[in-house]
């Protein structure tokens, strides 16, 4: 299928239900739970701290004074938009053979994108590989959603895999706190405990779209073969047997529990989906499961 193609009235049609969906998930809830909170000078009591010259005096709590004689300021929160940063993983491993899991990816993008959008929050999508690239800056309101299209279908081929090099320049370049929902397949040679941790260090909120192709895991190559690595070129003269395949099979899975694992430690949300499963289900699944969703 054409990247041009996937962005149709069809799809439209799905984005606009699973807004309806997303609302009915969270009725009751307060528009004011989905705004992250800064401490300021807003409306709501957060704590008290020592007073400190150049302290509003407006803000200093008598009563405190008058049982201790020392001197307290009151903190207040105040509301600031929330931002959501679309970390999408656009190396040669997702562009592999038909680019099923690339255009996957963008589906998933641009359905919670436009939920995002719906509910007036701040929604960014940063592509990358080995490095950062391109970016869409945040957008809001829902009429965006067109903005988000245009973007997601001119993005080209990355290089190899690198989460650590991507997501270090990612955190120092946004300052702006908030959710960042990497999608990927996770073939990095190097790992990904490395860069999920400059994300949580220096706090944003991860979530972690785990993808996969299942034709990947169901090869039946056998044989001598001349394989050719996507992302760096690298080639191995290997003779194929079942007993690798099986092998194959099981790093997959290995590396798939290590990283399910490390996100379930660290309270980070994990969500891993063969792209053979419609695009909306795997979006339901992360609003039923508190994802996304606040």
């Amino acid at each position: 299928m054409a990247s041009d193609d996937i962005f149709d009235d069809a799809f439209l049609k799905k984005l606009d239900y699973l807004y309806i969906m997303s609302q009915k998930i969270v009725a009751g809830s307060s528009r004011a739970e989905r705004k992250t909170k800064l401490v300021g000078s807003g409306l709501e009591f957060a704590d008290f701290r020592h007073y400190t010259h150049g302290d509003d005096l407006r803000n200093i709590d008598w009563k405190i004074y008058a049982r201790s004689e020392k001197l307290f300021v009151k903190l207040f929160e105040e509301e600031e938009d929330l931002y959501i940063y679309f970390l999408v993983d656009c190396s040669r491993s997702m562009k592999i053979g038909d680019e099923l899991k690339w255009e996957y990816a963008k589906k998933i993008v641009a359905g919670l994108g436009y939920i995002g959008l719906s509910n007036l929050d701040r929604v960014s999508i940063i592509p990358f590989s080995n490095k950062l690239e391109g970016r869409l800056p945040p957008a809001r309101g829902k009429s965006q959603i067109f903005k988000i299209f245009d973007f997601l279908n001119t993005l080209e081929a990355g290089k190899e895999t690198s989460l650590k090099d991507a997501l270090k320049t990612f955190v120092t370049q946004n300052k702006r706190r908030g959710v960042a929902v990497v999608l990927s397949d996770f073939y990095d040679p190097s790992g990904f405990e490395e860069g999920l941790n400059f994300l949580r260090y220096h706090k944003f909120e991860p979530m972690v779209v785990h993808l996969f192709d299942e034709r990947e895991l169901s090869a039946n190559f056998r044989g001598d073969l001349r394989l050719v690595d996507c992302e760096t070129g690298e080639v191995a003269e290997l003779t194929v047997t079942e007993g690798m395949m099986q092998s194959y099979k099981k790093a997959w899975e290995e590396m798939s529990t290590q990283l399910q694992s490390y996100c379930s430690k660290r309270q980070m949300l994990y969500f891993r989906s063969s792209v053979q499963v419609p695009f909306d289900e795997l979006i339901l699944k992360i609003f039923r499961a508190g994802g996304f969703l606040k």
